[in-house]
C-alpha cells in the first residue's frame, strides 16, 4: 500500500502552511486550541475565501474548486495544526454547503453557496434540544406549514456558533404524527428574523461557543427547506458521516501537543530537563504514535469519500478514536505540567499559555460533542461487526 501523497498534494500542503505561517509572522493571530469552534475572526475567513479554500470539494459549476476530499483533509489538518481562527466559516463549509450541494434546489445552490464561499455565512447548528441530545429523533421543535411559509416554534440547546451566527441550520419536526425518526425536516435561514433569540452558555473554561436558541412563532418561507420534507433525519445520517470524517476531533488541540514538546525540552526538574525523564519521554512518544495512527484513520475516510462511498462505520471509528486521543493528550499535559498546569491562561505563571488548562477542562465534553462515543461504538458494532441489539 502506498501512503504517499501526490506531488500536487504535497505542493498544496506547503501552500497552506506558507499562508498560515505568514499570518502568524504578521501577528494577525496566535495559535490556540479548539480554534475551529471558538476563534471567530471574520477577516481571517475573508482571506481564506480569497484563496478559494471555502467550498474546496464542491462542483465547479456552483463556484467550488471540484477538488478531492483528500485535498480538503490536507487543508483541514493544516488549519488545525496551526490553530487557525476558522470558526466563522467552519460549519458552513464543512456541513451546510455539502447538504445544499446534495439536497438543495437549484435556487438554493445559486443563492446560498456563493454566500458561504465568500465567508459571509456564520452558521449556528440547531440540532440538540433539552430532551433530545444524542437521540436527535426525539426533537420537539415544530415547523408548521402556513401557506407559503413554515412557522417555527421550539428551543435548541448546545447550538455551536450561536453567539456569532447570522444563519442557522435547523432540524425541526414537520409531521408530529409520524414515527419519531420520520416527519423531520432540515431548514436553513437567517437569524435576524422576528422571534429568534439567543442565550449564551458559558462553559467550564469560561468560553462561549454553545448557546440556547429560542424560536417563538418564527415565520420562514418554504424555500428554506433543504431537501425533501419529512426525510431530514435520513439526510442527516449521511451528512454526519461526512462531518465525523474531519480532523477536528484528532487535531483540535495540536497546538498543545507542540507546546508540550517544547515545554519538556525547556523545563527542568531536579536539575534535569523533563525531556530526559523516561516516564515523560514514554508518554509523549506514545501520544505521537497515537496521533499518526489517527491521521491514517482520517485519510482512510477521505479515500472512501473520493471513491464516492459514504464513510459509514469508518467515520464513526475515526471520530471515536480522535476523541479518545484528545482526552489522553489533555490528561498527559496536566500530569507533566503538574500543579502549574492547573493555572488558568490569565495567570502569568501558567505554562503553555494555559492550553493544558483549557484542553483538560474541555476534554470532559469531547466524548459527547457531535455524537457520543457510546453512539459511535454502537454504529461500529451494528454496521461493521453486524452485532444486532436485542
Amino acid at each position: 500500500m502506498n501512503f504517499k501523497f501526490t506531488d500536487e498534494q504535497v505542493k498544496f500542503r506547503q501552500e497552506v502552511r506558507d499562508f498560515l505561517e505568514g499570518e502568524i509572522k504578521q501577528g494577525l493571530w496566535q495559535p490556540t486550541c479548539d480554534a475551529w469552534i471558538m476563534a471567530h475572526d471574520p477577516e481571517f475567513t475573508r482571506r481564506v475565501s480569497a484563496k478559494g479554500w471555502i467550498g474546496l470539494t464542491w462542483p465547479k459549476e456552483y463556484g467550488g474548486q471540484g477538488r478531492s476530499f483528500i485535498d480538503r483533509l490536507i487543508l483541514t489538518e493544516e488549519m488545525l495544526r496551526y490553530g487557525a481562527p476558522a470558526a466563522c466559516h467552519w460549519f458552513a463549509d464543512r456541513q451546510i454547503g455539502g447538504a445544499i450541494v446534495h439536497y438543495g434546489t437549484d435556487e438554493q445552490k445559486e443563492e446560498i453557496l456563493p454566500i458561504i464561499m465568500k465567508g459571509e455565512a456564520y452558521v449556528g447548528l440547531g440540532m440538540s434540544e433539552p430532551d433530545a441530545g444524542s437521540d436527535l429523533a426525539s426533537l420537539k421543535t415544530r415547523a408548521t406549514e402556513d401557506g407559503d411559509d413554515f412557522i417555527i416554534d421550539g428551543q435548541k440547546t448546545w447550538t455551536s456558533g450561536g453567539s456569532n451566527m447570522n444563519w442557522i441550520y435547523l432540524v425541526a419536526r414537520t409531521d408530529p404524527e409520524a414515527p419519531k425518526a420520520r416527519g423531520i425536516s432540515e431548514f436553513f435561514f437567517r437569524t435576524d428574523l422576528p422571534g429568534v433569540s439567543v442565550s449564551p452558555i458559558v462553559d467550564i473554561t469560561g468560553g462561549v461557543h454553545f448557546n440556547e436558541v429560542f424560536f417563538d412563532n418564527v415565520r420562514i418561507p418554504k424555500t428554506c427547506l433543504i431537501g425533501e420534507k419529512n426525510r431530514g433525519f435520513y439526510q442527516i445520517l449521511n451528512q454526519l458521516d461526512f462531518e465525523r470524517s474531519g480532523m477536528e476531533r484528532l487535531m483540535a488541540n495540536y497546538p498543545l501537543f507542540e507546546a508540550l514538546i517544547q515545554y519538556v525540552k525547556e523545563t527542568k526538574r531536579n536539575g534535569k530537563p523533563l525531556a530526559e525523564d523516561p516516564v515523560v519521554r514514554s508518554k509523549i512518544a506514545q501520544l505521537k504514535i497515537e496521533l499518526e495512527v489517527g491521521r491514517l484513520y482520517m485519510y482512510r475516510v477521505g479515500v472512501i469519500m473520493d471513491e464516492g462511498r459514504a464513510p459509514n462505520w469508518e467515520s464513526s471509528m475515526s471520530k471515536a478514536y480522535g476523541t479518545a486521543f484528545e482526552q489522553r493528550l489533555a490528561t498527559a499535559a496536566i500530569e507533566i505540567a503538574g500543579l502549574y498546569g492547573q493555572l488558568s491562561p490569565a495567570s502569568r505563571l501558567t505554562p503553555m499559555r494555559g492550553m493544558a488548562y483549557h484542553s483538560y477542562l474541555s476534554s470532559k465534553g469531547y466524548s459527547l460533542q457531535a455524537g457520543s462515543s457510546e453512539v459511535l461504538k454502537n454504529i461500529i458494532a451494528g454496521r461493521k461487526l453486524e452485532l444486532s441489539a436485542k
